[in-house]
């Protein structure tokens, strides 16, 4: 039964060609442009999530600052400060915390031969660090335990400013000064597209061990406290871990949300999720009224079918057709336009996305010619899905109308129809 109802729209399909070629050029435009909209949304998304995980997957920054509460009696407004043994407690006693540390920062000038900058944050941090906030090198290694312990004078470049010192000359194994102090250059970071950042810029930061910054200025309170927990899923319970460990030492109140200010991934995810959902949704909405808008050509035509057809519905009927036979054959040669159309669709946006390639987003803007930065049209099979679906859907629509009209057709009128 249903392959006798598709070889018939087959046959009716095929005795106006033009016409059918013609329709479904529409369907094709539009099962394009929805392809290809929603392959653009899901590379962008993409792009912005990338860029927000160049911060650091799982990563907490705790900025000290004064209490605003007052237990046992004690004033509003103590300082808190952050010191080697409130590094030592919350390893101790956060349970959910995988990695802490303590940062500190100035910004007292690199040198490598008659080459200066003055702007670059020194970062001194522990080992963990470079995990924490994925600080990948591209040349050499990162921070690790032996140069903590050893007060090793060892330093690890943004990106940027290897550029700018070496241009493009190797830097590992180099000497470069920081604040006047001779530093081995042990690793470069690969070029970040960052889109948060404290401080500084990574690309724009040199990092030495956090030991080794007692030598260049007094470290004995970090500026910041960095932490990452057990698994993104327990961030809150772990900023509370670290908040209580605080408070139990320094005596303020475990709820004071001002004696140590805290940001993590749970910030960054509304403005993700509201960016990208948001424009993901308004890119399949345009490619839908562009597929709609082929699919009232679609519903025109037919309806001009049913027209010129309207002798041999009623002589099907007279023969003992079913309403519900004639409703699906018109609806039936609706949908394989549909289809026809919708499959050289996809051809063609394969073929765009092919013929496009990268399309320049925020490489340009930091200076980035690694393609990691820019959309990339990759149609992938939930994208096809999509697109099928929403293609069945405008079918559906339209098809109904003039399948409907066909079938409410009188018998006897219809054979009288001239």
């Amino acid at each position: 039964m249903l392959s006798q109802i598709i070889l018939e729209a087959w046959i009716a399909l095929k005795r106006n060609i033009t016409r059918s070629l013609l329709t479904m050029l529409g369907i094709v435009w539009g099962i394009a442009t929805v392809t290809l909209l929603i392959a653009y949304g899901n590379s962008f998304r993409s792009v912005l999530v990338n860029g927000f995980n160049a911060f650091g997957k799982s990563v907490v920054i705790g900025w000290p600052g004064q209490t605003s509460e007052q237990p046992g009696g004690q004033r509003a407004g103590k300082k808190v400060v952050l010191e080697q043994a409130d590094v030592d407690l919350i390893k101790a006693n956060a349970s959910l915390v995988k990695y802490v540390c303590r940062e500190t920062v100035r910004r007292p000038g690199i040198a490598y031969q008659d080459r200066l900058v003055g702007t670059a944050a020194v970062r001194g941090v522990c080992p963990e660090y470079g995990e924490m906030r994925n600080e990948v090198p591209s040349e050499g290694r990162w921070i690790n335990s032996s140069d903590e312990l050893e007060r090793r004078r060892v330093c690890f470049l943004g990106g940027r400013i290897k550029e700018q010192l070496f241009s493009g000359r190797p830097a590992v194994g180099e000497t470069v000064e920081i604040g006047g102090v001779r530093f081995q250059v042990i690793g470069v970071m690969q070029r970040k597209i960052q889109l948060s950042n404290y401080f500084s810029s990574d690309d724009d930061s040199v990092w030495i061990p956090y030991s080794t910054a007692g030598d260049l200025w007094n470290t004995k309170y970090g500026a910041v406290l960095v932490f990452a927990p057990i698994a993104p899923q327990f961030e809150k319970r772990a900023m509370a871990q670290v908040l209580a460990t605080l408070a139990s030492r320094q005596g303020f109140s475990p709820t004071d949300p001002k004696a140590l200010q805290m940001f993590g991934r749970d910030e960054f995810r509304p403005i993700i999720d509201g960016i990208t959902i948001g424009l993901e949704v308004l890119l399949t909405f345009i490619g839908t009224l562009t597929l709609g808008i082929g699919g009232v050509g679609v519903m025109n035509i037919m309806l001009v079918s049913v027209e010129e057809r309207i002798r041999e519905i009623g002589l099907r009927r007279a023969l003992g057709a079913k309403r519900s036979h004639i409703k699906l054959q018109f609806l039936a040669e609706t949908l394989l336009i549909m289809l026809l159309g919708g499959l050289l669709g996809v051809v063609v946006s394969y073929a765009v996305a092919a013929a496009v390639g990268t399309l320049p987003m925020m490489g340009p803007l930091f200076e980035d010619d690694s393609g990691k930065g820019d959309i990339h049209l990759r149609i992938s099979m939930m994208t096809v899905l999509v697109s099928t679906l929403v293609l069945l859907l405008v079918g559906v629509v339209s098809g109904l109308f003039p399948a409907m009209k066909a079938s409410k057709l009188d018998p006897v009128e219809a054979l009288r129809y001239e």
